[in-house]
């Protein structure tokens, strides 16, 4: 059979893999993925066939990983978090009409606002909105129209990609724009390193965030007008109580 697993592995660690991930990955006869979430992973599957890539390698990773099932062998082409979230699943399907005989299967991980906000308390209980405060692959007016969208409407926001060394002032930015609509004692948190050796958190406001250092390793959470600091928990609630 030729096939193409595109597994989500979640923040890392085994644990947070679900059964499915881990088991596909364990069957499998080649990892493929970028290079630093291969370096997570390989130790728990000792003596499997590796194809990496850099940052920035994506059509050629996925590209690879087609041609690979297409020979014949059995591979899972990795992504940290969920597949489908930021992750390689769309890019392959993009390119599979070349490979037309590669059966594709995609399998969910567990994505940062989810391990993120269980780190946090429980800042996702309502509407929420994901934004990529990446440029890279998005216009930052596109991205600066759904910061204010998103704040207008209410919902809880999460960042993904909030800072770089190339974007080291773009969370700073960010909340300037929420600032502009939501009060500076909005509660906030930010996850960090999720899953993972030097994992950390920490709850706040938008006036304090603003000012906060953040890297490609972290996450950060928005809350809407209901979100309120429990016990040093960001909590949103849905309105249960008042049913």
């Amino acid at each position: 059979m030729k096939k193409l697993t595109i597994v989500g592995f979640g923040p890392g660690e085994k644990s947070g893999m679900t059964f499915a991930a881990y088991n596909a990955m364990q069957e499998c006869e080649i990892l493929a993925g970028y290079s630093k979430y291969i370096e997570l992973v390989r130790p728990l599957f000792p003596g499997k066939d590796i194809f990496q890539t850099g940052m920035l390698k994506e059509a050629e990773r996925c590209r690879r990983a087609l041609e690979l099932a297409d020979s014949g062998r059995s591979v899972c082409l990795i992504c940290s978090g969920d597949s489908g979230i930021y992750g390689m699943a769309g890019l392959v399907y993009e390119l599979s009409g070349a490979f037309p005989e590669v059966e594709i299967a995609v399998l969910p991980g567990v994505t940062a606002a989810s391990s993120g906000a269980a780190l946090l308390g429980a800042p996702l209980t309502h509407d929420f909105a994901v934004i990529s405060l990446s440029d890279l692959l998005t216009p930052w007016e596109k991205i600066e129209k759904r910061l204010r969208l998103a704040a207008e409407a209410g919902l809880s926001i999460v960042l993904y990609n909030p800072a770089s060394h190339r974007r080291a002032d773009y969370l700073h930015r960010a909340c300037e724009i929420l600032l502009e609509i939501l009060p500076g004692e909005t509660v906030c948190g930010m996850a960090r390193n999720i899953g993972r050796a030097g994992e950390e958190s920490f709850v706040t406001t938008l006036s304090v965030l603003r000012d906060a250092q953040a890297d490609m390793f972290c996450t950060v959470f928005i809350g809407n007008a209901s979100t309120r600091n429990i016990g040093g928990r960001m909590v949103t609630p849905r309105g249960y109580r008042d049913v």
